[in-house]
């Protein structure tokens, strides 16, 4: 798959003019032939200012529904549906004092948002004198984007990757429903690392957990919203059905455990240029338009490049001129569910430390879509946090408590600090303030250098491992935050380079390895793969980093093959044709591989819940379903404890015959033409489509390519029920640190979220064909490929 980057001079150069207010001098943007927007401003704040305006211009519907969701305004558009989503969104809305928030990000963290907002409502103020300007999600659904306010930025919490509440939950669920071991069917369900037993708090009766009511509070918190007719246009009560209305993701499946990211650099000393190499692809899930934005972003003061998300300021990866920085999830553990005893005679208040405390209530006024009169609601919060649900008849209530809810703690927006950092000096320092969400972050630097430190506020539980809910009487307190120093780091490392993978990477002989920072890691098979193919690279390209990025091997697959050549060979003739195919496979997952489609459906829908099944008694299996596939294959490595090796043969072979005949029903039955790519594939779908008809998807929805992969390569591209691609890299980066125009990069399906665009899906095909574009950064180079550009002037 791997292509060169595609560099061909833009055709022509159309100008927009815009008159606004807000902006102090007149800027410029050149669209380049990829739709990326290189701003040119002639103050710091007016380059915030026009990226707002441009992100505004791009993905209008995209931002508005991002803040509209966050604040808790769906319903106000979209009918009563969404009141109780709104509800919860509200309860994990930051509401502390602002003036000590803006200043966690930096001296001027509100003055650049203020910036960016302006432009945003400077963009949305031209759509009210153009209705042609209005992105068509507007005018299908009938209402207008909002004003935006700058503390909307930090506000909203919702959108960080958090973790880990609802295993917490279900975890709980385990230990109330398995009598005989659950720490044994639990390690079957989840792999953690260290590995650690769980151990249920004192005081806790897990079977008092009401498990439902709680995940579904915690989606209608934090989930994505989604669309559908019956959803946008009931006039009812609120829907029962989280499903229908949020993209509920668990944490335990593949796709969830897949939204982590890549990334690594690597020392001058071990490239073919001599200078350093730093690449990065966030996983996160697909759609159209893409989660990534790129810009680039000019001004006195201020040079910087790469990608964020288009609701937000600034540049979370990317490079500055001098230093490159690209970031992958640190799987840090900042969420704690607690649980308290209401007191019989006035459920308004809750037990702590032998006394009855009341909850505190917040009222808050909903206006729904079809009604004249807003709905009253009261938000209740204990001391440790948002109230999730509230039993009067049991005397119970249940909340919250997120670290990502704490004073500076707006996902990603601590990326304005550390963009500007002109040394390692001061990017650690940045970091050493980065709230949320957990991330490891890679650096190099035009000196050479290179380094990598995760960052978080990482919560200090004093008696309890975090793993399922406590009581919130008192016992159970965070000890504060732990310190940054207390978490690894490197700078310039003898092995010349460094690999993240969301794997529990702390060194184990660390102190913080020991230390409950967090358990629930990525698996770490991506990890493993690339630290083996750049260890081995003395001299590496950027073609090679590229081919990394996209590898296709598993080493699930890999493993897994390696059991099967010493299995006895059936008589069936399915089973026989399966192992046949399989047993001198190398693992790598390729579009026209039949092997990669016989193994994705033998492992993801037979394999893992047969292995379950026949380790486990049926109400364990139920709980585990398809069990961890870390845990699945260690215990098909090494069955004894848990099967015979005759019994773990008859798993693998009976599981087989069930994936060759579905293989058979779904590509043919002669293997010979069966190919990965034809089952797996990737469409971008637009979050209208449930609501569209048949010509509407076809402008709106983006695909369909076949891909190669899975949810343990590199190239990560986790799926669903029907094998369609969920998540994985929408935005790839690989920076020539020094020679920054030999950077390459893609994003996909493409830069604008306007359909008629040909922004919208132009970069599609190239990310699907593993193709990349230059990141360019001299104006030189912009101007040679610009193909628009825009004027803004005070008006």
């Amino acid at each position: 798959m791997a292509g060169t980057g595609l560099v061909q001079a833009a055709n022509s150069n159309s100008e927009e003019r815009y008159a606004t207010t807000g902006i102090e001098k007149p800027a410029r943007v050149l669209i380049d032939q990829w739709g990326i927007s290189h701003i040119y401003a002639n103050t710091f704040y007016d380059a915030f200012y026009v990226q707002g305006f441009m992100a505004a211009r791009d993905r209008l519907w995209q931002i508005d529904t991002w803040r509209k969701r966050g604040l808790g305004e769906m319903a106000k558009d979209f009918g009563p549906s969404y009141v109780e989503g709104d509800r919860m969104a509200r309860a994990v809305l930051f509401r502390g004092d602002m003036y000590r928030e803006w200043l966690a990000y930096g001296s001027d963290a509100k003055r650049v948002a203020e910036a960016f907002v302006a432009g945003v409502n400077a963009y949305i103020d031209q759509t009210e004198k153009d209705a042609a300007l209005v992105p068509e999600e507007f005018k299908l659904l009938g209402y207008k984007p909002s004003k935006w306010k700058a503390e909307d930025i930090v506000r909203i919490r919702h959108h960080g990757l958090t973790l880990n509440a609802k295993n917490e939950i279900d975890r709980a669920e385990v230990f109330c429903k398995i009598k005989r071991d659950p720490v044994r069917v639990d390690w079957l369900r989840r792999e953690t690392v260290p590995e650690v037993n769980p151990v249920v708090a004192a005081g806790l009766d897990p079977c008092e957990v009401p498990f439902a009511a709680l995940k579904k509070a915690y989606d209608l918190a934090t989930a994505t919203p989604k669309f559908t007719k019956d959803s946008i246009n009931a006039v009812a009560a609120a829907s029962t059905d989280i499903a229908t209305l949020y993209n509920v993701v668990d944490f335990n499946s593949d796709g969830a455990r897949s939204l982590g990211s890549n990334n690594w650099v690597i020392a001058g000393s071990r490239t073919s240029t001599g200078r350093p190499v730093l690449a990065n692809d966030p996983h996160r899930s697909h759609g159209a338009p893409s989660l990534r934005y790129i810009s680039h972003l000019e001004a006195p003061g201020l040079s910087v490049i790469g990608a964020g998300e288009p609701f937000l300021p600034g540049i979370s990866i990317g490079h500055n001129g001098t230093i490159g920085f690209g970031l992958t999830r640190f799987y840090m553990d900042q969420e704690d569910v607690y649980a308290y005893e209401l007191n019989p005679d006035a459920k308004s208040e809750y037990q702590y430390k032998g006394r009855w405390e009341p909850f505190e209530v917040i009222s808050e006024d909903i206006l729904v879509k079809g009604e004249s009169t807003p709905r009253k609601v009261d938000i209740l919060y204990t001391r440790h946090g948002p109230v999730l649900h509230k039993d009067n008849t049991k005397n119970q209530a249940w909340a919250l408590r997120a670290a990502w809810l704490d004073f500076g703690m707006a996902p990603y927006f601590g990326s304005m600090d550390y963009m500007r950092a002109q040394n390692w000096d001061q990017f650690s320092a940045a970091m050493n303030r980065w709230g949320a969400p957990g991330e490891n972050q890679v650096y190099a630097d035009k000196s050479g250098n290179i380094a990598w430190m995760p960052g978080g506020l990482t919560v200090n539980r004093p008696n309890w491992d975090g793993l399922t809910p406590v009581p919130g009487d008192g016992r159970y307190e965070w000890a504060d935050y732990r310190t940054m120093d207390e978490l690894p780091s490197q700078h310039n490392p003898d092995a010349g380079y460094i690999v993240t993978a969301n794997e529990n990477n702390i060194p184990p002989e660390h102190p913080a390895f020991q230390k409950g920072i967090g358990y629930e890691w990525s698996n770490s098979s991506r990890a493993k793969r690339l630290q083996a193919l750049i260890a081995k690279n003395d001299k590496s390209s950027l073609d090679d980093s590229k081919a990394w990025q996209l590898d296709t091997t598993s080493l699930p697959a890999v493993r897994l093959v390696a059991l099967l050549k010493n299995v006895a060979i059936p008589d069936d003739a399915d089973t026989r044709q399966g192992l046949n195919l399989l047993k001198e496979w190398d693992g790598n997952e390729t579009v026209e591989s039949a092997e990669a489609a016989l193994f994705e459906v033998w492992f993801s829908k037979h394999l893992r819940k047969g292995l379950v099944k026949a380790a486990l008694d049926a109400d364990a299996a139920a709980l585990v379903g398809q069990g961890d596939a870390e845990r699945v294959i260690q215990v098909l490595e090494s069955p004894q404890g848990w099967l015979s090796t005759t019994a773990r043969d008859q798993v693998l072979t009976t599981t087989l015959k069930e994936a060759m005949i579905q293989t058979k029903r779904l590509l043919g039955p002669d293997p010979a033409g069966w190919q990965w790519g034809n089952l797996h594939k990737a469409v971008f779908t637009h979050p209208l489509s449930p609501v569209l008809n048949a010509a509407e998807k076809e402008k709106f929805n983006v695909g369909t390519w076949p891909l190669p992969g899975s949810a343990y390569t590199p190239l990560a591209a986790s799926y669903g029920e029907n094998f369609q691609l969920q998540s994985g890299a929408s935005y790839r980066m690989i920076l020539d640190v020094g020679n920054w125009d030999a950077s390459q990069v893609i994003n996909t399906p493409g830069q604008s979220g306007n359909a008629s665009s040909k922004h919208y899906r132009d970069l599609a095909p190239i990310w699907a064909a593993g193709q990349y574009f230059p990141l360019l950064y001299s104006k030189g180079k912009i101007e040679a490929h610009a193909e628009t550009t825009i004027n803004l002037v005070p008006e």
